[in-house]
């Protein structure tokens, strides 16, 4: 039997997180930088343990305006003690909680940024390897962080299911048409073909290898219920391990 590991941004108060938990097996809890607050950690820690969901990091560039999703000038020791505390804070309320701190995944630009950025990517690595050396880190394959991380810490290449790629497997910007994936049976047939072929396919029809230990599907996808149920329903029929 094959199985599959989704996982989801949540924590960001978009109303989802209660019906997305029982369909995943690892969350990214918003660590209040980008979204969210000590009270909506502390209530998401507890839904991901009711769930026997593992518990991740989801940390992000101090910018609430714009949801994480813009780039942020800042110095990199301001940027490693931001990320040192939003980390930290998950991790302490989860230990607290009777939990444990499983990865920890960048949000939005940040995440961005450090697929391509190696000093941004050597922040991050710092940071984690200083807090909690196993720890996971969430990525893509050929990102700076990756690299930087091989040998030293856990690395899960990570895949979007309802995110359209371009032909450099770097995600369509979220300013297009065509960007977010919403109708789920949409989201299945591009997953299954990443899961059965090992190949994603494109925005402009390519098939590209897929390298991925993780699939995400967006907490704050409005239809993020929906496509989980589908990928659950139609991954089950095929005899796969979801949970």
């Amino acid at each position: 039997m094959k199985k599959i590991i989704f996982n989801a941004d949540v924590g960001e108060e978009a109303g989802f997180d209660d019906q997305i938990m029982p369909y995943i097996s690892w969350c990214n809890i918003a660590c209040g930088a980008h979204a969210g607050n000590d009270q909506v950690i502390e209530k998401t820690i507890k839904l991901a343990m009711k769930h026997n969901v593992k518990i991740g990091a989801h940390p992000s560039y101090p910018d609430r305006e714009n949801f994480g999703r813009v780039s942020v000038e800042i110095s990199q020791g301001d940027l490693i003690q931001t990320l040192t505390d939003q980390i930290q804070k998950v991790k302490l309320k989860a230990e607290e909680l009777g939990g444990a701190l499983h990865h920890v995944k960048p949000h939005g630009a940040l995440y961005n940024d450090a697929i391509k950025n190696e000093a941004i990517a050597n922040s991050i690595f710092n940071v984690v390897q200083n807090i909690d050396k196993s720890l996971s880190i969430i990525t893509l394959k050929e990102s700076k962080l990756s690299y930087l991380c091989k040998d030293v810490l856990v690395v899960k290449q990570e895949a979007f299911a309802d995110r359209n790629y371009n032909e450099d497997l770097s995600l369509v910007s979220r300013s297009k048409k065509g960007a977010v994936i919403t109708d789920p049976v949409q989201v299945f047939d591009h997953v299954f073909k990443m899961v059965s072929e090992g190949k994603i396919k494109t925005i402009e029809g390519e098939e590209k290898v897929a390298f991925f230990d993780t699939i995400c599907v967006h907490g704050d996808n409005p239809k993020s219920v929906d496509i989980l149920k589908c990928l659950h329903s139609e991954f089950s029929k095929r005899n796969f391990v979801l949970k």
